[in-house]
Protein backbone atom coordinates (compact mmCIF):
# COMPACT_ATOMS: atom_id res chain seq x y z
CA UNK A 1 0.00 0.00 0.00
CA UNK A 2 1.95 3.35 -0.70
CA UNK A 3 1.16 6.14 2.41
CA UNK A 4 1.60 10.18 1.80
CA UNK A 5 1.32 10.77 5.23
CA UNK A 6 4.54 12.17 5.64
CA UNK A 7 4.06 14.22 2.33
CA UNK A 8 6.34 11.79 0.00
CA UNK A 9 5.17 8.31 -0.67
CA UNK A 10 6.69 5.85 0.97
CA UNK A 11 5.10 1.75 0.43
CA UNK A 12 3.58 -0.23 3.04
CA UNK A 13 3.14 -3.49 3.21
CA UNK A 14 0.63 -6.00 5.44
CA UNK A 15 -0.29 -9.81 5.39
CA UNK A 16 -3.52 -9.25 5.30
CA UNK A 17 -6.07 -7.01 3.19
CA UNK A 18 -7.82 -6.53 6.32
CA UNK A 19 -4.43 -5.14 8.14
CA UNK A 20 -3.71 -2.25 5.02
CA UNK A 21 -7.19 -1.53 5.36
CA UNK A 22 -7.28 -0.82 9.38
CA UNK A 23 -4.51 0.82 9.03
CA UNK A 24 -5.60 3.72 5.50
CA UNK A 25 -8.50 3.84 8.11
CA UNK A 26 -5.90 4.77 10.66
CA UNK A 27 -3.93 7.30 8.36
CA UNK A 28 -6.88 8.98 7.24
CA UNK A 29 -8.44 9.60 10.48
CA UNK A 30 -4.72 11.06 11.12
CA UNK A 31 -4.40 13.41 8.34
CA UNK A 32 -8.51 14.36 8.92
CA UNK A 33 -7.72 15.42 12.65
CA UNK A 34 -4.22 17.83 11.36
CA UNK A 35 -1.97 14.71 13.35
CA UNK A 36 -0.58 13.56 9.98
CA UNK A 37 2.96 15.32 11.15
CA UNK A 38 2.58 13.24 14.28
CA UNK A 39 2.97 9.82 12.69
CA UNK A 40 6.15 10.57 10.85
CA UNK A 41 8.02 11.76 14.10
CA UNK A 42 11.32 10.05 14.42
CA UNK A 43 12.03 8.46 17.71
CA UNK A 44 14.14 10.95 18.98
CA UNK A 45 11.43 13.89 17.91
CA UNK A 46 9.03 11.74 19.62
CA UNK A 47 10.94 11.45 22.97
CA UNK A 48 12.00 15.82 23.04
CA UNK A 49 8.12 16.31 22.54
CA UNK A 50 6.96 13.72 25.71
CA UNK A 51 10.02 15.26 27.72
CA UNK A 52 8.70 18.57 26.89
CA UNK A 53 5.16 17.84 27.60
CA UNK A 54 6.57 16.39 31.35
CA UNK A 55 8.57 19.00 32.04
CA UNK A 56 5.38 21.87 31.34
CA UNK A 57 3.19 19.39 33.09
CA UNK A 58 3.88 20.63 36.82
CA UNK A 59 3.17 24.42 35.55
CA UNK A 60 0.26 23.95 33.66
CA UNK A 61 1.75 25.00 30.38
CA UNK A 62 1.01 23.13 27.01
CA UNK A 63 3.57 22.72 24.77
CA UNK A 64 1.68 25.04 22.36
CA UNK A 65 1.02 27.70 24.85
CA UNK A 66 5.14 28.01 25.89
CA UNK A 67 5.79 28.01 21.97
CA UNK A 68 3.62 30.74 21.52
CA UNK A 69 5.28 32.46 24.95
CA UNK A 70 8.91 32.23 23.44
CA UNK A 71 8.20 33.04 19.59
CA UNK A 72 6.64 36.34 21.15
CA UNK A 73 9.85 36.63 23.41
CA UNK A 74 11.65 36.07 20.10
CA UNK A 75 10.16 39.13 19.05
CA UNK A 76 11.96 41.57 20.90
CA UNK A 77 15.11 39.07 21.91
CA UNK A 78 17.17 37.65 19.39
CA UNK A 79 18.42 34.34 20.91
CA UNK A 80 17.88 31.74 23.65
CA UNK A 81 20.55 33.49 25.73
CA UNK A 82 19.13 36.70 25.57
CA UNK A 83 15.70 35.28 27.01
CA UNK A 84 17.61 33.87 29.80
CA UNK A 85 19.58 36.90 30.58
CA UNK A 86 16.02 38.64 30.98
CA UNK A 87 14.63 36.16 33.20
CA UNK A 88 18.12 36.52 35.32
CA UNK A 89 17.55 40.61 35.48
CA UNK A 90 13.89 39.78 36.24
CA UNK A 91 14.73 37.55 39.28
CA UNK A 92 17.74 39.58 40.24
CA UNK A 93 15.18 42.61 40.42
CA UNK A 94 12.27 40.79 42.66
CA UNK A 95 14.31 39.67 44.82
CA UNK A 96 16.35 42.24 45.89
CA UNK A 97 12.74 44.50 46.02
CA UNK A 98 10.84 44.84 49.19
CA UNK A 99 7.19 45.00 47.73
CA UNK A 100 5.36 47.82 49.36
CA UNK A 101 2.58 49.72 48.67
CA UNK A 102 3.22 53.64 47.63
CA UNK A 103 0.56 54.66 50.83
CA UNK A 104 2.80 53.06 53.38
CA UNK A 105 6.25 54.60 51.48
CA UNK A 106 5.01 58.06 51.58
CA UNK A 107 3.77 56.87 55.34
CA UNK A 108 7.29 55.72 56.29
CA UNK A 109 8.64 58.75 54.17
CA UNK A 110 6.78 61.43 56.63
CA UNK A 111 7.78 59.78 59.52
CA UNK A 112 11.66 59.92 58.95
CA UNK A 113 11.09 63.64 57.69
CA UNK A 114 9.80 64.28 61.41
CA UNK A 115 12.23 62.28 63.16
CA UNK A 116 14.54 64.59 61.34
CA UNK A 117 12.92 67.64 62.36
CA UNK A 118 11.51 68.83 59.42
CA UNK A 119 9.47 71.91 59.66
CA UNK A 120 5.32 71.72 59.80
CA UNK A 121 5.10 73.90 56.58
CA UNK A 122 7.62 71.31 54.44
CA UNK A 123 6.08 68.44 56.34
CA UNK A 124 2.39 69.51 55.24
CA UNK A 125 3.40 70.22 51.72
CA UNK A 126 4.83 66.88 51.52
CA UNK A 127 1.49 65.13 53.69
CA UNK A 128 -0.70 67.18 50.35
CA UNK A 129 1.18 66.91 47.48
CA UNK A 130 2.17 62.97 48.24
CA UNK A 131 -1.03 62.05 50.10
CA UNK A 132 -3.12 62.93 46.73
CA UNK A 133 -0.70 60.84 44.68
CA UNK A 134 -0.59 58.01 47.03
CA UNK A 135 -4.71 57.77 46.74
CA UNK A 136 -4.67 57.92 43.37
CA UNK A 137 -1.86 55.32 42.77
CA UNK A 138 -3.45 51.98 44.60
CA UNK A 139 -0.03 49.99 43.62
CA UNK A 140 2.97 48.76 45.07
CA UNK A 141 5.73 51.32 44.53
CA UNK A 142 7.94 48.76 42.97
CA UNK A 143 5.26 48.60 40.21
CA UNK A 144 4.76 52.36 39.41
CA UNK A 145 6.32 53.46 35.89
CA UNK A 146 7.16 56.38 34.52
CA UNK A 147 4.12 56.24 32.34
CA UNK A 148 1.89 56.17 35.52
CA UNK A 149 3.26 59.21 37.03
CA UNK A 150 3.85 61.38 33.64
CA UNK A 151 -0.20 60.38 33.35
CA UNK A 152 -0.75 61.40 36.84
CA UNK A 153 0.99 64.75 37.00
CA UNK A 154 -0.95 65.43 32.98
CA UNK A 155 -4.32 64.87 35.00
CA UNK A 156 -3.68 67.48 37.61
CA UNK A 157 -3.74 70.19 34.22
CA UNK A 158 -1.20 72.26 36.41
CA UNK A 159 0.75 75.61 36.03
CA UNK A 160 4.58 74.53 34.98
CA UNK A 161 5.87 75.91 38.23
CA UNK A 162 3.26 73.53 40.10
CA UNK A 163 4.01 70.87 37.86
CA UNK A 164 7.51 71.14 38.71
CA UNK A 165 6.64 71.25 42.26
CA UNK A 166 4.65 67.96 42.12
CA UNK A 167 7.44 66.35 40.25
CA UNK A 168 10.06 66.95 42.47
CA UNK A 169 7.98 66.22 45.50
CA UNK A 170 7.55 62.60 43.78
CA UNK A 171 11.07 61.96 42.84
CA UNK A 172 12.16 62.50 46.45
CA UNK A 173 9.59 59.50 47.44
CA UNK A 174 10.70 57.61 44.53
CA UNK A 175 14.41 58.03 45.79
CA UNK A 176 13.64 57.21 49.33
CA UNK A 177 11.88 54.60 47.98
CA UNK A 178 15.07 53.00 45.83
CA UNK A 179 17.12 53.58 48.82
CA UNK A 180 14.91 51.34 51.01
CA UNK A 181 14.72 48.62 48.58
CA UNK A 182 10.79 49.72 47.61
CA UNK A 183 11.89 49.94 44.16
CA UNK A 184 14.50 48.96 41.78
CA UNK A 185 14.81 52.41 39.63
CA UNK A 186 13.33 56.13 40.35
CA UNK A 187 10.23 56.28 37.37
CA UNK A 188 10.34 60.06 37.87
CA UNK A 189 13.35 60.62 36.51
CA UNK A 190 12.28 59.87 32.75
CA UNK A 191 9.24 62.24 33.13
CA UNK A 192 8.85 65.50 31.22
CA UNK A 193 10.38 68.20 32.54
CA UNK A 194 8.43 71.78 32.14
CA UNK A 195 10.38 75.24 31.47
CA UNK A 196 9.63 77.69 34.44
CA UNK A 197 9.24 81.20 33.18
CA UNK A 198 11.02 83.39 36.22
CA UNK A 199 9.96 86.90 36.54
CA UNK A 200 6.21 86.71 36.26
CA UNK A 201 4.58 88.81 39.32
CA UNK A 202 0.88 88.63 39.74
CA UNK A 203 -1.11 91.36 41.29
CA UNK A 204 -4.28 91.92 42.89
CA UNK A 205 -6.35 95.49 42.20
CA UNK A 206 -7.51 96.94 45.99
CA UNK A 207 -11.14 96.12 44.84
CA UNK A 208 -9.66 92.10 44.79
CA UNK A 209 -7.66 92.68 47.86
CA UNK A 210 -11.56 93.91 49.49
CA UNK A 211 -13.29 90.94 47.99
CA UNK A 212 -10.80 88.42 48.94
CA UNK A 213 -10.81 89.97 52.86
CA UNK A 214 -14.63 89.73 52.59
CA UNK A 215 -14.45 85.83 51.85
CA UNK A 216 -12.16 84.66 54.11
CA UNK A 217 -13.48 83.11 56.97
CA UNK A 218 -12.71 84.91 60.12
CA UNK A 219 -9.69 82.63 61.16
CA UNK A 220 -8.31 83.14 57.76
CA UNK A 221 -9.06 86.81 57.55
CA UNK A 222 -6.00 88.44 59.65
CA UNK A 223 -3.39 85.83 57.85
CA UNK A 224 -4.92 87.07 54.48
CA UNK A 225 -4.24 91.09 55.58
CA UNK A 226 -0.81 90.50 57.02
CA UNK A 227 -0.03 88.92 53.21
CA UNK A 228 -1.99 91.99 51.38
CA UNK A 229 -0.99 94.89 53.81
CA UNK A 230 2.61 93.86 55.25
CA UNK A 231 4.37 91.22 52.39
CA UNK A 232 4.66 88.63 54.90
CA UNK A 233 5.32 85.27 52.89
CA UNK A 234 2.47 82.69 54.13
CA UNK A 235 5.60 80.80 55.95
CA UNK A 236 6.41 83.82 57.82
CA UNK A 237 2.33 83.90 58.98
CA UNK A 238 2.06 80.94 59.98
CA UNK A 239 4.91 81.19 62.67
CA UNK A 240 3.87 84.34 63.55
CA UNK A 241 2.22 85.21 66.64
CA UNK A 242 -0.07 87.83 68.42
CA UNK A 243 2.89 88.95 70.83
CA UNK A 244 4.37 89.79 67.47
CA UNK A 245 2.56 92.68 66.82
CA UNK A 246 2.27 96.31 68.47
CA UNK A 247 -0.46 97.64 67.30
CA UNK A 248 0.33 100.97 69.48
CA UNK A 249 3.09 101.52 67.58
CA UNK A 250 2.03 100.06 64.73
CA UNK A 251 4.64 97.79 63.56
CA UNK A 252 5.40 93.62 63.18
CA UNK A 253 8.87 91.88 64.38
CA UNK A 254 9.23 89.10 62.46
CA UNK A 255 12.03 87.15 64.13
CA UNK A 256 14.99 85.60 62.93
CA UNK A 257 12.72 82.01 63.93
CA UNK A 258 10.05 83.20 62.10
CA UNK A 259 11.71 84.53 58.75
CA UNK A 260 12.75 82.30 56.12
CA UNK A 261 15.96 84.43 55.35
CA UNK A 262 16.47 83.82 59.23
CA UNK A 263 17.03 87.16 59.96
CA UNK A 264 15.00 89.54 61.81
CA UNK A 265 13.29 92.67 60.37
CA UNK A 266 10.25 95.09 61.77
CA UNK A 267 7.29 95.99 59.15
CA UNK A 268 5.00 99.22 59.45
CA UNK A 269 1.47 99.00 59.68
CA UNK A 270 -0.83 101.00 57.64
CA UNK A 271 -3.98 101.91 59.35
CA UNK A 272 -6.00 99.78 57.36
CA UNK A 273 -4.18 96.72 58.61
CA UNK A 274 -4.29 98.09 62.20
CA UNK A 275 -8.05 98.10 61.81
CA UNK A 276 -8.09 94.24 60.15
CA UNK A 277 -6.49 93.23 62.94
CA UNK A 278 -8.38 94.79 65.91
CA UNK A 279 -11.38 94.09 63.95
CA UNK A 280 -10.17 90.32 64.22
CA UNK A 281 -9.56 88.23 67.44
CA UNK A 282 -6.18 89.79 68.43
CA UNK A 283 -4.61 87.91 72.05
CA UNK A 284 -2.30 85.68 72.71
CA UNK A 285 -0.66 82.55 70.49
CA UNK A 286 -0.03 81.56 66.82
CA UNK A 287 -1.79 83.76 64.60
CA UNK A 288 -2.68 81.14 62.40
CA UNK A 289 -3.84 78.24 64.98
CA UNK A 290 -4.28 75.07 61.76
CA UNK A 291 -1.58 73.61 60.10
CA UNK A 292 0.19 74.42 56.51
CA UNK A 293 -2.64 71.76 54.51
CA UNK A 294 -5.60 73.86 56.37
CA UNK A 295 -3.71 77.16 54.98
CA UNK A 296 -4.02 76.22 51.66
CA UNK A 297 -7.25 74.87 52.08
CA UNK A 298 -8.30 78.06 53.36
CA UNK A 299 -6.86 80.08 50.18
CA UNK A 300 -9.17 77.91 48.19
CA UNK A 301 -12.29 79.11 50.62
CA UNK A 302 -11.29 82.48 50.52
CA UNK A 303 -11.01 82.52 46.72
CA UNK A 304 -14.15 80.19 45.88
CA UNK A 305 -16.24 82.88 48.26
CA UNK A 306 -14.91 85.92 46.86
CA UNK A 307 -14.37 84.58 42.99
CA UNK A 308 -11.28 85.75 42.55
CA UNK A 309 -8.87 83.13 41.45
CA UNK A 310 -6.00 82.68 43.96
CA UNK A 311 -2.76 84.10 42.61
CA UNK A 312 0.74 82.42 43.76
CA UNK A 313 2.37 84.75 46.26
CA UNK A 314 -0.08 87.47 44.64
CA UNK A 315 -0.93 88.90 48.08
CA UNK A 316 3.19 89.55 48.75
CA UNK A 317 3.71 90.65 45.26
CA UNK A 318 0.77 92.56 45.88
CA UNK A 319 2.36 94.64 48.34
CA UNK A 320 5.79 95.05 47.36
CA UNK A 321 4.31 96.77 43.96
CA UNK A 322 2.32 99.22 45.38
CA UNK A 323 4.63 99.68 48.59
CA UNK A 324 7.20 100.50 45.57
CA UNK A 325 5.02 103.01 44.15
CA UNK A 326 4.09 104.99 47.01
CA UNK A 327 7.26 104.89 48.60
CA UNK A 328 10.00 105.19 45.54
CA UNK A 329 12.39 103.14 47.96
CA UNK A 330 13.61 99.94 46.98
CA UNK A 331 16.04 99.78 49.60
CA UNK A 332 13.65 100.20 52.18
CA UNK A 333 10.83 97.96 50.45
CA UNK A 334 13.68 95.94 50.41
CA UNK A 335 14.07 96.03 54.20
CA UNK A 336 10.52 95.03 55.11
CA UNK A 337 10.23 92.61 52.73
CA UNK A 338 13.15 90.69 53.66
CA UNK A 339 15.27 90.69 49.86
CA UNK A 340 17.51 92.92 48.39
CA UNK A 341 16.87 96.12 46.64
CA UNK A 342 17.81 94.11 42.87
CA UNK A 343 14.90 91.43 43.77
CA UNK A 344 12.40 95.28 43.92
CA UNK A 345 13.87 97.06 41.27
CA UNK A 346 13.41 93.59 39.00
CA UNK A 347 10.46 92.69 39.89
CA UNK A 348 8.21 95.87 41.26
CA UNK A 349 9.43 98.84 39.22
CA UNK A 350 6.26 100.33 37.73
CA UNK A 351 3.84 97.39 38.02
CA UNK A 352 1.44 100.22 39.49
CA UNK A 353 1.10 103.68 40.22
CA UNK A 354 0.63 106.14 43.06
CA UNK A 355 -3.08 106.51 42.43
CA UNK A 356 -3.67 102.78 42.76
CA UNK A 357 -1.05 102.30 45.49
CA UNK A 358 -3.01 104.46 47.53
CA UNK A 359 -6.15 102.45 47.04
CA UNK A 360 -4.45 99.65 48.21
CA UNK A 361 -3.69 101.03 51.57
CA UNK A 362 -6.68 102.29 52.43
CA UNK A 363 -8.63 98.84 51.80
CA UNK A 364 -10.75 98.94 55.47
CA UNK A 365 -12.83 96.62 56.66
CA UNK A 366 -16.57 97.41 56.39
CA UNK A 367 -17.29 98.88 59.66
CA UNK A 368 -13.77 100.54 59.76
CA UNK A 369 -13.88 104.43 59.75
CA UNK A 370 -11.89 105.38 56.39
CA UNK A 371 -8.47 107.18 56.44
CA UNK A 372 -6.28 108.54 54.03
CA UNK A 373 -3.21 107.17 55.77
CA UNK A 374 -0.88 105.34 53.22
CA UNK A 375 1.01 103.71 55.94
Amino acid sequence: MASYATGSRRLESFPTAEGALERAADLARQMSSGDAAASSLTHREAAEYCSSVEILRPHGVSLLAAAHAVAEAFKRLSSLSDLEAAVRQYERRNQRVVRKSVVDVVRELLEVKKSRKASERYLGDLESRLGRFAKDCQKSASDVSTADIQAWLDSLKLAPQSYTNYRRTLNLLFEFAVARNYADENPVGKTETLKVRSGTVEIYTPEELRLLLGGATAAFRVCVALGGLAGLRSAEIERLRWEDIDLGRKHIVVGAERAKTASRRVVPMCDALVAWLRFGPPGSGPIWAGNQVGFYQQQRIASERSGVSWKANGLRHSYASYRFAECADAGRVAGELGNTAAVVHRYYRELVDAGAARQWFKVFPPSAKDSTDGG
